[in-house]
């Protein structure tokens, strides 16, 4: 399955602007009813601001909404929409409010604002690639550590939680394809001592190192 990017978990980001605030949010979302609950949300919890733009991407159908909320048009959600597209990152769905504050912006103004907005957003969120990963786990002992931390490293691996003991475990998360390579080096790294385990293999996210 080819791999794809989504948000690696929820954000809440805010900045003011000219006396206007701006509270992003972005979301991961599997479907259309749940992006829309997440905005039908937000709009109720900030039912006293001017605005409350959004959109969503969504992988399943190539879908993808946005609305203004009446800024003037091409101003907010659409320039919101391209700062995930330009990241690749689907499965997303982000709400900007502006409670406003007595001083216009200007179309451009208003563009860059809604673009931040969603940028902080993400950048606060993270990104997660979906993909197919080998799941493994090194056993040694401790003076192995950090270069068994540094070949999941050069994998591209995602290490997880160390569990510290007689020996040290090392569990990981590879892509499928780097799984024999890294065997190979942590045989080698070792004189033959320690063998990595593969566990197993799964499709799902995990943040971006």
């Amino acid at each position: 399955m080819a791999e794809y990017y989504v948000p690696a978990g929820d954000s809440e980001t805010e900045f003011t602007e000219k006396r206007s605030r701006f509270i992003g949010r972005v979301w991961r979302v599997e479907s259309e009813e749940e992006a829309r609950e997440k905005i039908a949300q937000t709009k109720a919890r900030h039912h006293d601001a001017r605005h409350n733009c959004w959109c969503y991407l969504l992988r399943e159908g190539n879908v993808t909404r946005y609305s203004d909320d009446g800024e003037p048009q091409g101003t907010a959600g659409q320039p919101m929409l391209e700062v995930f597209r330009r990241e690749g990152v689907e499965n997303v769905c982000c709400v900007v409010t502006r409670y406003f504050g007595g001083v216009l912006l200007g179309t451009g103004g208003l563009l860059r604002a809604y673009t931040r907005s969603a940028k902080d957003a993400l950048a606060a969120a993270g990104i997660a690639v979906v993909r197919q990963w080998a799941r493994t786990a090194v056993e040694c002992p401790y003076p192995f550590l950090e270069r068994v931390k540094g070949e999941v490293a050069a994998a591209q691996g995602i290490l997880g939680e160390i569990e510290y003991g007689a020996q040290v475990r090392i569990p990981a998360l590879l892509p499928v394809e780097q799984w024999p390579a890294y065997a190979a080096r942590i045989t080698e790294l070792t004189g033959g001592k320690v063998a990595a385990e593969h566990l197993g293999e799964t499709f799902q996210p995990a943040p971006l190192p």
